[in-house]
């Protein structure tokens, strides 16, 4: 969107945000002019610790659904809305409560570690909660006799597995903007320039990542790229995140790594990958779900309750001094 199309706009939500007492909280795949209006721009771990502090009687989450969940489970008496409900996500649909319920009745000593990009009712079936940031930390600290069960993100358990050595069950099932990266391209990206450090996000394949100089969340990858001294970054995963590099690190450049289309064909190079649900969300859907406060999330009371422990274990691990 425009400058001088988002600007009224803008200025409206910020009113709005204040007569509501509202927090907005945006991932770092949003669009840039979604970013600019946010209180708040990150992660998931650290989306979950912003919905966990927050004051506000309004939660306006910039995310897709399952992250608005995760805020009304942290929230239950808040309000929270998302600008476009069906702003939905591969993983999340590829794990369906029932059927890893069915799978965790074949062994009672599973010990189930649900990414956070799942449903509420997947959340509700797990023992913790995960995020691309603090999975590894969280995997060494599960109890050493019990059966792992990783969910939903296979790519994701895999790299957490080479990094904790400890053996886990992977659920099948990846992110489709993440899965679009393949090793040839990455390749060719870094012939073309040979003095820049390659950043991966750990849902991409393991054929990217062992080509990565670093492999991290999201967050990481901000401070990744503001600390190391190369001036050039690519960077593999949805392309949402270089407005905000671009912002943290304004003598530097960003370069997306090329993915491929829909099809699974090459592209011709220049086409960056970037997530349908995410880029659901409008600036023009921020202000009107503000202005309605709805779509709202609503869950269950008894799915709240159940789901809030995982997170909340997730939350006091993540907060344990290293």
């Amino acid at each position: 969107m425009a400058a001088a199309e988002a600007a009224p706009l803008a200025e409206e939500i910020r009113a709005l945000k204040q007569k509501l007492n509202a927090v907005i909280l945006a991932h770092n795949y949003q669009r840039p002019e979604i970013q600019d209006v946010a209180d708040f721009v990150g992660d998931s771990l650290g989306l979950a610790q912003q919905a966990a502090a927050t004051p506000a009687d309004v939660i306006v989450f910039c995310g897709v659904h399952f992250m608005a969940e995760t805020a009304k489970i942290l929230n239950p008496d808040k309000i929270v809305v998302l600008p476009d409900l069906d702003a939905g996500c591969s993983l999340e649909a590829s794990c369906p409560a029932d059927q890893l319920a069915a799978l965790q009745a074949t062994n009672p000593n599973f010990w189930t570690i649900a990414y956070i990009n799942c449903s509420a009712a997947v959340k509700a079936l797990s023992d913790v909660i995960v995020t691309s940031g603090n999975a590894e930390r969280i995997v060494n600290a599960a109890p050493q006799d019990k059966d792992l069960l990783f969910v939903p993100d296979e790519n994701l358990g895999q790299w957490v597995m080479e990094k904790t050595g400890r053996p886990m069950q992977l659920w099948r099932g990846n992110c489709y903007a993440h899965v679009e990266f393949r090793r040839d391209h990455i390749l060719q990206v870094r012939a073309q320039f040979p003095g820049a450090k390659v950043v991966v996000h750990p849902e991409s394949l393991r054929e990217v990542r062992e080509l990565a100089d670093v492999v991290c969340s999201t967050e990481k990858m901000i401070t990744f790229c503001q600390r190391d001294p190369a001036r050039q970054f690519v960077i593999v995963t949805e392309s949402g995140i270089i407005h905000r590099l671009q912002k943290a690190c304004p003598d530097k450049e960003f370069l997306c790594a090329p993915a491929f289309d829909a099809m699974r064909l090459p592209t011709d190079g220049c086409r960056c990958s970037e997530c349908k649900f995410m880029k659901m969300n409008t600036l023009p859907k921020v202000l009107a779900c503000m202005r309605r406060l709805a779509p709202r999330i609503e869950l269950p009371a008894a799915i709240l309750q159940r789901a809030k422990l995982p997170i909340q274990r997730m939350l006091e691990i993540s907060a344990r001094p290293v």
